[in-house]
């Protein structure tokens, strides 16, 4: 029988079997309202609240270091487009960086202190990327300086990743996690929204008056503001203490419980068909809207702009529905609302262009309902102590699904447009056949979900 600890408080909280790892008896020793004085005292609240506050600021950082901002960045350097997919594709490598943690993890007896270090490295190192304009050097050393740089940061970044998530999260309670991860989640996508529009329009207007550097200057010092107060919030969690025990335990006995788990494995499975389902899509969406279904930029905006609005009304009742039934129930209706918009998609064309606007809206709603449940189903399975290590693992394992996804999504794109986006004498067009593709995965994985899954023991803890 082995104990489950969350924060600084060990309640006894279920126990589990040594074959399988997976929970028998749920709250066995523990109901909820014999913690619930814990997790209402003054620095659980506290922790709480300056968690879902670095969230966002975070978030904030990385908006400036994606998509347009960076590639604004590396064409002003100098680097050629070439280079730039290539530099651009290091955040989709970023999973692999989660196993540092699994060896990070075993020489640390408390999240906060390493946690905050790597964690300010990684935004400092991001935001540095904007005075590399200003420094005078060759192009060839302004280049390893980027390159080096969103390593170097990633590097930091996800080898804590895991780490913080559970030490914050240690002060949730088990039954408000879902609702919780929504409300972080809503609070970061609303304001980035905000944010997003207004550091645009600030870029826009210095690139008009032919003085982008301007705008360069004012994303690094608001990337140091952000920083800064990120590192305060994280200041503000509560420490953590990692038992002894947990650390003295051989590696190869770790990997040997966390991938003898039978429950885990099917996790992973779960992440890898969710991953090949929209990752063989999404990344071929954004030439779509604007190249053949001749949308313009600004209309592809607002249609974001409605997406992530219905994301936002919609991501507490799912997180309540998470709570209510399993992190695993929420999982399986969000992947039947991604389904549906991807069933929605195969028929886009642009005779039928608005099919994109009611796949864009059932594609970020599903996201409500995967995003945070992803992460929290591993408390599900896997007990507290070994949480990090497992969120690792399968967090790189699904990582390099997504990239082969995407390279195979690539070649069948290829394939189409080479015949003229043709198939069998009917005019196809290449993303039309990749969502047919994600909504069959979907519907197997639905299945797998519901008469597989769902039906395993869950833990809560």
């Amino acid at each position: 029988m082995t104990s489950i600890y969350y924060g600084g408080i060990m309640p006894r909280i279920c126990q589990i079997t040594e074959s399988e790892g997976t929970a028998v008896s749920l709250l066995a020793k523990t109901t909820p309202s014999e913690i619930d004085p814990v997790f209402n005292s003054p620095e659980y609240k506290r922790s709480r609240g300056a968690y879902i506050a670095q969230c966002t600021f975070e978030y904030f950082i990385a908006i400036l270091v994606s998509d347009a901002y960076l590639a604004k960045l590396l064409i002003d350097i100098g680097i050629s487009d070439t280079w730039i997919g290539v530099i651009e594709s290091f955040a989709s490598a970023a999973f692999l960086f989660q196993l540092v943690s699994l060896l990070l993890v075993r020489s640390v007896t408390s999240t906060k202190g390493i946690a905050i270090v790597l964690n300010s490295l990684s935004q400092l190192l991001f935001v540095g990327l904007y005075f590399i304009p200003f420094i005078p050097l060759p192009l060839a050393v302004k280049t390893v300086l980027v390159c080096a740089g969103i390593l170097l940061a990633y590097i930091s970044q996800y080898a804590v990743s895991s780490m913080i998530y559970k030490w914050a999260n240690s002060y949730v309670h088990p039954t408000k996690r879902g609702v919780y991860s929504a409300t972080k989640e809503m609070i970061s996508l609303i304001t980035g929204m905000v944010f997003t529009f207004i550091a645009g329009q600030i870029i826009d207007r210095c690139e008009a008056l032919d003085n982008l550097h301007a705008g360069f200057l004012f994303i690094a010092i608001a990337g140091l503001i952000l920083s800064i107060c990120n590192f305060v919030c994280m200041l503000l969690i509560k420490r953590d203490t990692i038992p002894k025990q947990t650390n003295s335990i051989p590696f190869s006995a770790v990997l040997r419980k966390i991938l003898g788990n039978r429950s885990f494995r099917h996790v992973i499975l779960l992440t890898c068909l969710w991953n090949f389902a929209r990752f063989t899509t999404v990344g071929f969406m954004g030439t779509f809207k604007t190249k053949d279904l001749l949308l313009t930029v600004g209309t592809v905006q607002i249609i974001n702009i409605i997406a992530n609005l219905c994301r936002f009304f919609l991501s507490k009742p799912i997180g309540r529905f998470s709570d209510r039934t399993s992190f695993t129930r929420g999982i399986e209706l969000a992947l039947c609302i991604a389904a549906m918009g991807f069933a929605v998609n195969a028929f886009s064309s642009p005779s039928t262009w608005f099919c994109i606007v009611i796949y864009q809206i059932f594609y970020n709603v599903s996201i409500a309902g995967t995003n945070q449940n992803m992460n929290n189903i591993v408390y599900s399975y896997v007990p507290a102590e070994y949480f990090v290590q497992a969120s690792a693992i399968k967090n790189s394992i699904g990582g390099i699904v997504s990239l082969l996804s995407s390279l195979l999504g690539a070649r069948i794109l290829a394939a189409v447009q080479s015949n003229g986006n043709k198939l069998f004498g009917i005019t196809l067009y290449g993303q039309q056949i990749l969502s047919v593709l994600s909504f069959i995965v979907l519907i197997i994985t639905i299945v797998y979900v519901h008469f597989v899954l769902a039906r395993k023991e869950v833990m809560q803890q």
